[in-house]
């Protein structure tokens, strides 16, 4: 063990009504008190923070462009580690990889980890109307559909060689959300059948209206330190036992392989080889959910299951409550929230099951997760295996 090991000693997300934040608020002030309660989780107060980590799209061009410092400014700390990395929805998950190395190597005691969006209050949806600059320029003026042409582009791939069907698309939706039911802060709460999805509008062929994200607000935080801080402070740890990153494009013209998740399947083997395990010893596993296929491609990355046998497994409602393989246990991006960048909330969840926090919808006897972030249009991939052993 690391003389400063890293750890995970606090968790906390902004409530929502309906998807929208409960009163008006800026995306600054959202991470601040996403921040606050996260600080008061781990019994931290905000002054010992010296490591911030953040990522978004809000703000920019304008103060988000330089995003550690105007939030720093705003929570008034004075950071010495700080990391604006973003690689999309992922970013979150390479964030905890980033500063549990920092705090290992003595950079940082503190790490704060944050991200707020307002998207569905501010009707915005900051990925659509890309710039026809640099690599845009080969997608944006030909009508692409941003970004669910692409996901459409891979699930129609996938089918193609592997016999994928909507039916197994659509059995992803169904299991998240009977998880969501079981969560009294998702958004998305009533019955949902294959059917349903099924016969919801064709948005970008295959992919219907429910095997697509929800558009929704939402704000949360990550506070990390020492596994001796931890301890001193009486708190629960959640240990960072592995983690690996990997980009492969941002066009989906070059994805390299468009029924292969090979971003994910670099980041996991990372992170399984750090962690000295396999998939077999992981208890519970949340899995960035902006759309069905993204689910099923990464269960097949991650070595879940062989290549092109992803329909095959989540049939039969195998990730769904009661289920052989929980999966996306508060409702995912498909239920729960989708406040455009998903990552952290794959975070939260996870260390509140391992804490043993989740009511209903509590995975029994949970003691490893494993969390795999996406960013971009299947473009980006951060793991990380979390344990509290």
């Amino acid at each position: 063990m690391s003389k400063r090991e890293a750890v995970i000693v606090g968790v906390a997300d902004v409530p929502l009504k309906d998807g929208k934040v409960l009163t008006p608020m800026s995306v600054l002030q959202m991470q601040a008190l996403a921040a606050r309660d996260a600080l008061a989780d781990a019994g931290i107060p905000m002054g010992a923070v010296d490591g911030l980590l953040t990522a978004g799209m809000w703000g920019v061009p304008g103060p988000g462009q330089l995003p550690t410092v105007t939030l720093s400014e705003y929570l008034g700390i004075t950071p010495r580690f700080v990391d604006g990395t973003n690689i999309g929805g992922s970013a979150f998950e390479a964030h905890v990889a980033h500063a549990a190395t920092a705090i290992e190597a003595g950079r940082c005691e503190v790490a704060l980890i944050t991200y707020g969006s307002l998207q569905r209050s501010e009707a915005s949806r900051n990925l659509a109307g890309r710039p026809s600059v640099l690599t845009m320029q080969y997608e944006t003026p030909w009508g692409m559909p941003t970004p669910v042409g692409g996901y459409a582009m891979a699930a129609m791939r996938h089918m193609h060689e592997f016999g994928t069907t909507s039916e197994h698309l659509a059995e992803i939706a169904v299991a998240t959300r009977k998880w969501a039911a079981l969560n009294p802060g998702a958004t998305m709460r009533a019955p949902l059948s294959i059917e349903d999805v099924l016969g919801s509008p064709l948005i970008s062929d295959p992919l219907h209206l429910l095997d697509a994200c929800l558009v929704t607000d939402g704000g949360g935080a990550v506070v990390m330190t020492t596994a001796a801080h931890a301890k001193a402070l009486g708190r629960k740890a959640v240990h960072v036992r592995g983690f690996g990153e990997a980009h492969t494009h941002w066009t989906i013209a070059a994805m390299p392989d468009l029924a292969r998740l090979t971003a994910a399947e670099v980041a996991g083997r990372e992170a399984f080889a750090m962690a000295g395990i396999g998939p077999d010893a992981i208890d519970v596993v949340e899995l960035y959910d902006s759309f069905t296929i993204t689910v099923l491609m990464t269960l097949e990355a991650l070595g879940f299951c062989g290549r092109g046998e992803g329909g095959a497994f989540v049939a039969g409602q195998r990730t769904a409550p009661g289920g052989a393989f929980p999966l996306n246990t508060n409702g995912g991006g498909l239920s729960y929230a989708h406040p455009g960048m998903y990552g952290i909330f794959l975070l939260i969840e996870a260390v509140r099951q391992l804490r043993g926090e989740c009511g209903e919808r509590q995975v029994k006897d949970a003691v490893t997760a494993l969390v795999h972030g996406t960013g971009g249009t299947l473009s980006s991939g951060a793991t990380c295996i979390l344990s509290t052993r």
